[in-house]
């Protein structure tokens, strides 16, 4: 299995070193051979037990961090939002 690890990259925009591109391209078909070893999913329309119901925890509003100072190491920022280039072309 041949994966272009380049092309990869260059889709997601990711800068890598050349010689980090064998180790991409061993844990990226690690990754593949993993999924494709996991076994076959048969019922897909497979309904929830409501015996066996989750536990979710109670929302619980906390202070965070001040968004000024969140957005002071952003390199452009523009109406409280962090600006970001272009990733998809038309």
């Amino acid at each position: 299995m041949d994966i272009d690890i380049r092309h990869i990259a260059k889709l997601a925009n990711l800068k890598i070193e050349e010689k980090d591109f064998a180790r991409y391209q061993k844990q990226m078909q690690d990754i593949i051979a993993m999924v494709e070893s996991l076994p076959e999913q048969k019922d897909f329309d497979q309904r929830p037990d409501p015996a066996d119901a989750m536990e979710l925890r109670e929302d619980i509003v906390k202070p965070s961090m001040p968004r000024e100072k969140l957005l002071a190491g952003a390199p452009q920022v523009e109406a409280g939002c962090v600006v970001v280039p272009k990733t998809v072309s038309e």
